[in-house]
């Protein structure tokens, strides 16, 4: 008689888990439930319920002695009870990333470096530019530059070209890193909720060229940035994140720019942190981020 060999232990595996649905009594019990029946420990939790919208948002990170799959059979019982929607994921994992740029290289410069020395937990698998300016900045991190030029009368071929490698590379979040350049519905359709953009934000607010010129000369005290995800509708996607810095009478146009310029990295920074962590759920028009 031959003895089977065993079989091998499940591994270990920290994991990330985010819900969402309308708020209800028991919902922190069936999801705690499942987790205690797979011996799972939880290391942070973080939950909010909403009384505009009437839903309820839960964030959990978990050990889990027995893998991933476990829990993801026991939220997909929990689904169609609560009418929840629901992502389980391993903890730290990079998500596959495609940054989008044009001339200004200050975000994407920042972006590869926190990449690379700070543990910014995405995987750069390209970086698209409709100008040719910042492929020398992609070389030297090593990451594939793709130029693709957009004109009014190739702006359907070039996002063909996007969504090819999107779909080739699975990638997971596209970062518009001053990319300037609108996306159009499809493209927005296809990416929702996985597009993040950044812009300056003034009060009061001005629009068109040259913003830094215009808030310099009606004297404003205030700049900032705000990072939000795409929607067709231009620069009104669900906010991540925003800052400001102040300015004063004595701060040229020049000065302006840099000032702003910084916010923008920072504030971009940890817009992309934040999803990547799955900290951000989208709440209609808002989003509940549960921010460290």
């Amino acid at each position: 008689m031959t003895n089977s060999a065993p079989l091998a232990p499940a591994t270990s595996e920290k994991l990330v888990l985010t819900l969402s649905c309308p708020d209800q009594p028991g919902i922190v019990h069936a999801v705690t439930g499942v987790i205690t029946r797979i011996g799972g420990n939880i290391i942070q939790s973080q939950q909010f319920g909403d009384p505009d919208s009437g839903l309820f948002f839960m964030r959990v990170e978990v050990d889990s002695p027995v893998g991933r799959e476990p829990v993801e059979e026991g939220m997909r019982e929990l689904e169609q009870r609560f009418n929840a929607t629901w992502n389980v994921d391993q903890l730290g994992r990079p998500l596959r990333t495609v940054i989008m740029v044009s001339r200004e290289g200050h975000c994407l410069s920042d972006l590869l470096y926190r990449q690379r020395s700070q543990g910014l937990p995405i995987e750069v698998v390209a970086v698209v530019g409709n100008h040719p300016d910042l492929a020398p900045v992609a070389q030297f991190y090593g990451i594939p530059f793709l130029l693709v030029p957009v004109t009014k009368e190739s702006k359907q071929r070039a996002e063909e070209e996007l969504l090819t490698l999107v779909r080739a590379e699975n990638v997971e979040l596209l970062i518009l890193a001053r990319y300037m350049q609108i996306l159009s519905e499809n493209v927005c359709a296809e990416m929702a909720g996985r597009i993040i953009n950044i812009h300056h934000s003034f009060l009061p607010s001005f629009k068109g060229a040259r913003p830094y010129a215009q808030a310099h000369e009606r004297g404003v005290k205030l700049i900032g940035a705000t990072a939000h995800y795409v929607t067709p509708d231009l620069d009104e996607g669900p906010i991540i994140e925003q800052d400001v810095t102040r300015v004063t009478h004595a701060d040229s146009t020049a000065d302006m720019v840099a000032l702003g310029q910084d916010v923008e990295r920072r504030v971009l920074a940890q817009a992309v942190r934040w999803h990547s962590e799955h900290r951000v759920l989208m709440d209609g028009a808002r989003t509940v981020v549960f921010s460290q």
